[in-house]
């Protein structure tokens, strides 16, 4: 389906970047950054047997920033010619003459920028025929189908894949380039019993395609998800340990990270503000970034300004280390970049305690797992949490019956002071890493007593 840029390709992607530039310089601008993004995706659904969708998609962009003093202009466009880089340039440049000046505006710190470039193992690309393509989504959704009788209709099954290449570079001399490959397989099962019906969703996704989990891995896990729902009914209200699963816990991770970030701290909307250097976590609770883990989607050499990407603590002994921040941010709190501008890269929460799902299920002994979250009432400039949720209740350690129609809330401050193990069911197929987190209490909300 695609094929690695070659050296003359990329150079050339380099030297319109450069083109670029000097065409700011030659407008006037004082300083300016650029980028081109190439991208091919191809997306194969099936459903019930027959081909639902087959989509293939191209693009390609070319972005410039211009900084007139402390005044910004940015544009872009889609046509790559001369003509069209000029008047782009020239799009941008009229913006900046009318923007009012921001004295935190500018490139990032020209010490910052990248100086190696890590070889980071993230480009795969896979050459998967459509008539493949159609066949391993078939397979998947057959195997969903076929494992239990309570399967009585599919949303289909869907492989998809992706190639990507980015060259940015700035004023400072800077022009650094990488690219990457996104692979995925998804089924989603539907269980009914009587006029019940339950969804079950699973996928794998990774950066090579040969590290993808088997098509009938993806599509039992898929109804065995939706069969485990059948009988789920709602609880009275009560307080309860809450166990999250790996993917539910990914969402207490965001929303960490969006109380960390600089954009809320400038503008003082963080129940985190000030907080570097407190206990946010149990002492026991670690959590950082690795940007340069080997084949991980998460994995990056340079953020979006240019600047080097570096392993990094957020907590460390249950303490607040560092901000999120980007270097207009960063200018914003009197501090430097991290590193972040457009994200953390391959976030990690270590396991606390050695435990197992099973084991958690044990310490917790009566309790509600969460395997599903919905809605998002959840404010960060004073924590409180509210989330419609599913899932199952706990009792002697062991699940007992299927849940749902029920709300969980609490505070994030709370939650997070109150996280009990992490566990070491660890899922890494996205850019956030964590196990199951075991909370001590939160407020369940059911049916009425």
């Amino acid at each position: 389906m695609s094929q690695h840029l070659t050296a003359h390709q990329l150079s050339h992607l380099e030297q319109q970047v450069a083109d670029l530039l000097s065409e700011a310089r030659r407008q006037g601008a004082s300083s300016a950054e650029a980028g081109v993004a190439l991208s091919k995706a191809h997306t194969t659904e099936v459903r019930l047997g027959e081909v639902d969708t087959v989509k293939h998609h191209q693009s390609r962009s070319l972005a410039i920033t211009v900084y007139f003093g402390q005044r910004k202009g940015s544009a872009s466009t889609r046509d790559f010619n001369s003509d069209a880089i000029k008047a782009t340039v020239q799009a941008a440049c009229d913006g900046a003459r009318y923007t009012s000046a921001d004295p935190d505006a500018g490139l990032a710190e020209a010490a910052r920028m990248a100086q190696h470039f890590p070889d980071l193992d993230l480009y795969h690309p896979w050459d998967v025929s459509p008539e493949q393509a159609i066949a391993l989504a078939t397979e998947c959704e057959q195997a969903a189908l076929s494992y239990d009788p309570q399967i009585k209709n599919s949303h289909g099954a869907t492989l998809s894949t992706s190639d990507s290449s980015h060259v940015y570079g700035n004023s400072h001399g800077f022009i650094g380039s990488w690219s990457n490959t996104y692979h995925a397989l998804r089924c989603v099962a539907i269980a009914q019993q009587a006029e019940e019906k339950q969804r079950g969703f699973w996928f794998s996704v990774t950066s090579a395609a040969d590290a993808l989990d088997s098509t009938h891995a993806v599509g039992e896990q898929a109804a065995q998800r939706a069969v485990q729902r059948l009988g789920a009914r709602a609880i009275d209200t009560r307080t309860a340990p809450v166990l999250f699963n790996p993917q539910t816990a990914s969402s207490l991770l965001s929303h960490f990270i969006g109380a960390i970030q600089g954009g809320r701290l400038y503008r003082k909307s963080s129940f985190l503000l000030d907080k570097i250097g407190h206990r946010i976590f149990p002492e026991a609770v670690h959590i950082h970034e690795q940007p340069h883990l080997p084949r991980a989607l998460g994995s990056a050499p340079f953020d979006s300004e240019g600047v080097a990407t570096q392993a990094q603590d957020f907590i460390q002994a249950g303490r607040l280390q560092s901000y999120v921040l980007d270097s207009y941010t960063a200018r914003k709190l009197g501090l430097h970049s991290t590193g972040n501008a457009g994200g953390v890269h391959n976030l990690s929460i270590d396991p606390v305690g050695q435990y197992d799902f099973e084991q958690l299920l044990r310490q917790m002994d009566t309790g509600l797992v969460v395997t599903h979250l919905m809605g998002m009432s959840v404010n960060l400039v004073n924590g409180d949490y509210s989330r419609g949720a599913e899932g199952f209740w706990v009792e002697g350690g062991k699940i007992q019956f299927p849940v749902q129609e029920i709300t969980i809330a609490g505070n994030l401050q709370e939650m997070f002071q109150n996280l009990q193990a992490v566990g070491t069911d660890v899922d890494t197929r996205g850019n956030i890493r964590t196990g199951s987190w075991l909370i001590d209490h939160m407020t369940i909300a059911g049916k009425a007593a």
